[in-house]
């Protein structure tokens, strides 16, 4: 206790405040959009860039295979040799970061058995590897896992075949929030009197 009261004492006394000063806190800037990227990887790109073991910034078939068996041994944990399409989307989740992430179940497993085995996954990944390595030097580099993107986007997706917004639009969106209602009403649009309703009383 005696020392802690040693601490307070020797610890530097904020400074008093003048009069007539303004402290202003600022809080932090909001955080800015991100530019719309032109370069993306698809999920099995990236998967396939992890399977670079040597780090040499390539992946060979040798490299491609151990990775892909890893990661089936990785959920067939009860060696059955076969991922049924849950256990294929527990799979897809760990390793392609989404369970709907291509490749899907259906297009990898080739015998229509609703399982997926380990050669029937090497099999596809074998001509995944095959896309990628554009110049058949029977290597994948991060370049080749690359993809242009081509359509223009924006924080609301794919902006091609996207009509522009009209005026009617955004009347329309007015008067949905009852703000055109009031103003009618207040306004030159205002309804007509009623011809059938009586006349005040003259004051006498």
């Amino acid at each position: 206790m005696f020392a802690f009261a040693l601490l307070l004492a020797a610890a530097p006394a904020p400074l008093p405040q003048q009069e007539g000063e303004t402290v202003t806190v600022r809080a932090p800037l909001p955080a800015a959009p991100q530019t719309p990227a032109t370069l993306v990887a698809e999920p099995v790109a990236m998967m396939i860039a992890t399977f670079d073991t040597n780090g040499d910034a390539m992946v060979d078939r040798a490299e491609l295979e151990e990775g892909v068996r890893r990661s089936f041994e990785a959920i067939d944990t009860a060696k059955t040799g076969k991922l049924r399409y849950l256990a294929f989307s527990d799979w897809a989740k760990r390793f392609l970061g989404d369970q709907h992430a291509l490749p899907s179940p259906y297009e990898v497993d080739r015998n229509d058995d609703d399982a997926v085995t380990l050669d029937e996954l090497e099999d596809h990944f074998s001509r995944l590897f095959a896309r990628y390595d554009r110049d058949g030097d029977h290597l994948v580099s991060r370049a080749e896992l690359l993809t242009y993107r081509t359509m223009p986007v924006d924080a609301q997706g794919p902006t091609a075949g996207r009509r522009p917004p009209k005026k009617e639009d955004a009347k329309k969106a007015e008067r949905s929030d009852g703000r055109g209602q009031d103003r009618k009403r207040g306004g030159r649009d205002a309804p007509p009197p009623d011809a059938d309703a009586p006349e005040p009383e003259r004051a006498r």
